[in-house]
């Protein structure tokens, strides 16, 4: 089992499995995944809600921080900034792409760019992540 399966099979029951996020690629350096547009994810009929998007984006996050921290270290999300371009059709891909701004010993910094299947960016997230020491 790749580490992408690995880690899809930890949220299954959890809130990013209720959003049907599927992992794409997992590494410590990037990770992507995607989640199948869908009516019930919609704020108006046709347009995924920001909540989805933050969501993909914070748990992107922190499966990164995870990633990276030391053995018996947690995390939490302590800061979450996104910044929204376009909307996001509800029948297509959301696609998030979440790469490091900074990984330190007390905190790490993440970007998750946020992209439909066109690849036009729809919305960049920045959030930092406290590592909680053991």
């Amino acid at each position: 089992m790749d580490l992408a399966e690995q880690i899809q099979s930890r949220i299954e029951g959890l809130y990013p499995g209720l959003l049907g996020v599927n992992f794409v690629n997992v590494t410590p350096e990037r990770v992507t995944a995607e989640i199948q547009g869908r009516d019930d994810l919609c704020t108006v009929p046709g347009m995924v809600h920001g909540g989805v998007v933050m969501g993909l984006a914070d748990t992107l996050g922190a499966v990164a921080t995870v990633l990276n921290l030391p053995d018996g270290a947690g995390t939490t999300t302590i800061e979450s900034k996104t910044n929204f371009f376009r909307p996001l059709d509800s029948s297509k891909k959301i696609i998030g792409e979440c790469t490091p701004l900074h990984r330190g010993r007390t905190t790490m910094v993440w970007q998750t760019r946020i992209t439909g299947e066109d690849g036009k960016l729809a919305a960049l997230v920045t959030q930092t992540q406290m590592v909680l020491k053991p």
